[in-house]
């Protein structure tokens, strides 16, 4: 009996055994195995000819199996200076010179950067939430999103537009940009 395994090696269940009337990987959309498709010979008996399967699929009828491509996230400060997050998942904060620690997203140069802790918050890809959580990092200062004060250690959903704000009084602000 055939294996289906995902040929794609970009797609995270690359090689992995998947169920045998599966003819899409759920993870890419890649195709899947093989069907039989049925040519006459030349005594007019049907021959079992396997042909690579040929599936269209729009990518609505998908989507509960297939997560949309992660985008780029960037927050952009309100002097119109961008951050981008250039992995899955990383800190935002400011420079440690002591210990060299420079988090992910670093915040160091901009006006007001002293309410910000070295490593203020946590920003990741959430797959199952197809979505970029943020959770504030025990912070002095705190965090706000969309004027909300977040609960340390708790994880908020970061949407297009979401006015993200560290510290009190609105010292620094910016707009999460996703693309």
């Amino acid at each position: 009996m055939t294996v289906n395994r995902c040929p794609n090696p970009n797609c995270e269940y690359f090689n992995r055994t998947l169920p045998n009337n599966v003819k899409v990987c759920p993870m890419c959309g890649t195709s899947l195995g093989n069907v039989v498709v049925s040519t006459p010979t030349a005594d007019n008996q049907p021959a079992s000819v396997e042909q690579p399967a040929v599936i269209q699929a729009s990518t609505s009828s998908l989507s509960p199996l297939i997560s949309s491509p992660r985008p780029n996230l960037r927050l952009i400060h309100t002097s119109g200076k961008e951050f981008l997050l250039l992995g899955e998942d990383g800190y935002i904060g400011r420079r440690n010179f002591t210990n060299k620690y420079t988090p992910e997203i670093d915040l160091t140069g901009i006006a007001n950067e002293k309410v910000l802790s070295r490593s203020h918050a946590k920003i990741y890809w959430d797959k199952s939430q197809n979505a970029y959580m943020l959770i504030d990092n025990q912070s002095r200062n705190g965090t706000y999103l969309n004027g909300n004060f977040l609960t340390r250690g708790t994880p908020y959903r970061l949407n297009h537009n979401d006015s993200l704000e560290f510290g009190q009084e609105k010292l620094i602000c910016f707009t999460v940009n996703l693309t």
